[in-house]
């Protein structure tokens, strides 16, 4: 299903262009069948340095984020999104980098199974926060007063909190009543200290759904 949601989103990508390549297992489907494209002629830039491995490994070329300031298309996967096309990207601790590629890109779709298709966000994960150091107390206090359940992530593999790729500790946020996400983003973005934040609203324009039936487009209201 997930090679087929693949095989879908390559008939997006133009010719002689820079796109977006999230991370993920339908984006390594994707990247095979780029590879296999050679007519395509694109070059990638990426959040995930598996993808940059990945595409590198394949023979595509990758982009250095700072050299490139648009991207006619980026594909990515989530762990959860909406009708709204609200989504979450809570595992992998890159959604600032995420966010970038996307604001960058003249669409941003997501890629995934209909299991992680739902009405509406239910937020049984956590939203989480990318927080400078000397932040930290600060927004944690402004989170809980939000409703907010904040902890510090950690790992058994690592001393300390887990950090970003930018060096920065990631907090994990649990949210049981969200009435209004998009008001709840806003909020979460305007903390002092809060660099970036793996609640995805007003960032997705499309959404390709694959499952048993075949695929659905869901695509953003203007």
């Amino acid at each position: 299903m997930k090679k087929e949601c693949a095989r879908e989103a390559l008939k997006l990508i133009p010719r002689h262009t820079i796109i977006g390549l999230g991370g993920g297992s339908t984006i390594s489907y994707l990247i095979d069948f780029i590879r296999e494209a050679p007519d395509l002629d694109v070059q990638i830039v990426t959040p995930s340095v598996r993808t940059k491995w990945l595409c590198r490994e394949k023979g595509l070329r990758v982009l250095p984020a700072e050299t490139v300031d648009h991207l006619a298309i980026a594909f990515d996967g989530c762990d959860q999104v909406d009708e709204a096309l609200h989504a979450l990207k809570s595992g992998g601790g890159i959604h600032t980098k995420e966010k970038l590629v996307a604001s960058m890109a003249d669409n941003y779709v997501l890629l995934v199974d209909d299991t992680k298709f739902v009405p509406r966000l239910t937020f049984q994960l956590p939203v989480v926060l990318e927080v400078l150091d000397d932040a930290l107390a600060y927004v944690k206090k402004k989170v809980s007063e939000l409703g907010g359940e904040p902890v510090m992530r950690t790992s058994s593999a690592k001393d300390g909190f887990t950090v970003s790729d930018y060096g920065h500790p990631l907090m994990d946020v649990t949210f049981h009543t969200v009435t209004d996400i998009d008001t709840l983003n806003q909020e979460l973005n305007a903390i002092n200290g809060v660099i970036g934040t793996s609640l995805f609203a007003g960032v997705v324009t499309k959404a390709l759904v694959a499952g048993e039936n075949g695929f659905q487009w869901i695509t953003r209201k203007q």
